[in-house]
């Protein structure tokens, strides 16, 4: 799967995501940070799911109705358990993530927004 990691998640964890086969792009290797919105952006136009710690995404997500090709939040987990989060999030939400889902996952719970609810006002 295509990654977009968001500069605020630990940088390891992009290893991670590449040791378990995804294509990962880091905002952090950016020359600079262009902002969350320029952020999803290029992430719909590069069709990569965007992995952050960030809950603005949401927002723009589902208030604003900026299109993307899904969200993966990780809440309240340790800089080392963020890769390992995000990959086991990618590899069974990978269908919704797809469809534009946003799953949030936090230490023993996973939240899933399907695309159609994200769409809704």
């Amino acid at each position: 799967m295509k990654v977009l990691l968001d500069a605020c998640v630990w940088g390891g964890a992009a290893g991670v995501l590449k040791d378990a086969g995804h294509d990962v792009e880091a905002v952090a290797s950016w020359p600079a940070d262009p902002g969350d919105e320029a952020i999803l952006a290029r992430a719909f136009e590069g069709s990569q799911v965007v992995v952050t710690l960030d809950k603005d995404f949401g927002e723009l997500a589902i208030v604003r109705t900026v299109p993307h090709h899904g969200i993966v939040r990780l809440v309240a987990l340790s800089a080392e358990a963020q890769g390992p989060a995000a990959v086991a999030a990618l590899a069974r939400y990978g269908a919704d993530l797809a469809r534009g889902a946003v799953v949030t996952v936090e230490p023993g719970r996973v939240r899933i927004r399907p695309a159609d609810a994200t769409d809704a006002t």
